[in-house]
């Protein structure tokens, strides 16, 4: 008898979720303690880029802290070690969804696109240090987590369904409401980056801003929101209307909670003139918005079985589909 690494080990979608969702958090976290970096004032706290601190003369730098390093050097530091981890993550998910890639495809080509991601995010995370952290590019970087928290949601999703074709679940205005709601999140992370690029907390004292009128783009930015409430309770009450399956009617009313949540801790924030903790939690709920409002989306389809007399169907349990998945 041969023995393949077929034969050897082949993952579950057990574990392929698990992976999914690991990656998502990842995702997630790695937003957070870039915010810590920029609410410390430490996006400076390694004032170069690849390396921490320079060398005599601008040679031999190092890749770690050295000599008299203050408080944000650690924490900027820190930062780009966990990169180390998403890393590590990512390539452990791509391997787990290459394994599977004989009976679920597209796994694989969407665990890779997010491993790209990280080399990608730790180029412009350089460029934002080399250019002294100009608003722009830091809005920018933000922007590249929320596709990349965006795209793990679709990973998550993927793994729980067949790889068939995909049909829309209710009518195709209904379809499009919600890829509005979904197109609105992004313009109010957007206009959000705007206004922190025009604020406080750059990410060190001497940072340069954008130079527009914080008060005018903060209007601005509360107008997209109520934009996007708007959009989210009309998707809620058609969605009611229409009878559609529980799980879109939770996915859009969800997506209302964390949207009105975020809304009363941007308004708290701005009264009390942003507080650190308020606007570590305001970036958090921001990533909790694309995340929920893609979900929402992917929610209006679903994909049939490539092969109907034996693919497993969106509603099959997970238990019943790792049996399906396991070669015989």
């Amino acid at each position: 008898m041969t023995l393949s690494v077929d034969t050897l080990w082949r993952p579950t979608l057990q574990t392929a979720r698990r992976f999914a969702y690991l990656t998502l958090i990842a995702n997630i976290t790695i937003v957070l303690t870039g915010g810590a970096v920029r609410l410390t004032g430490s996006g400076l706290g390694c004032p170069t880029w690849p390396h921490c601190t320079e060398g005599e003369g601008g040679r031999g730098g190092s890749f770690v802290p050295h000599g008299e390093v203050d408080v944000h050097g650690v924490i900027e530091f820190g930062n780009r070690l966990l990169t180390f981890g998403l890393t590590a993550v990512a390539i452990a998910t791509f391997i787990v969804m290459w394994r599977l890639r004989s009976t679920r495809p597209t796994l694989w080509l969407i665990a890779l696109i997010l491993g790209l991601g990280i080399p990608a995010q730790a180029l412009i995370g350089g460029l934002t240090v080399l250019t002294d952290l100009n608003p722009w590019i830091v809005a920018f970087h933000l922007l590249v987590s929320m596709a990349l928290i965006s795209l793990s949601v679709l990973l998550v999703r993927r793994v729980g369904e067949p790889d068939g074709p995909a049909r829309p679940i209710v009518p195709s205005a209904a379809v499009a409401l919600v890829g509005a709601t979904y197109a609105a999140a992004w313009i109010v992370v957007y206009l959000g980056t705007v206004v922190t690029g025009s604020g406080p907390h750059a990410g060190d004292a001497d940072a340069p801003r954008n130079g527009l009128d914080p008060e005018s783009m903060s209007q601005l930015h509360t107008d997209a929101v109520f934009l996007l409430i708007g959009l989210t309770i009309g998707a809620v009450l058609a969605m009611r209307a229409l009878d559609a399956p529980a799980e879109l009617q939770r996915a859009v009313r969800w997506l209302l909670g964390i949207e009105l949540a975020q809304g009363l801790i941007g308004a708290v924030q701005y009264a009390t003139d942003l507080p650190i903790i308020l606007v570590a939690f305001h970036l958090l709920g921001a990533s909790a918005v694309i995340a929920a409002a893609t979900w929402a989306l992917l929610q209006t389809r679903e994909r049939q079985p490539l092969d109907e007399g034996n693919a497993p169907t969106r509603s099959t349990p997970v238990d019943v589909l790792d049996d399906a998945d396991r070669p015989a």
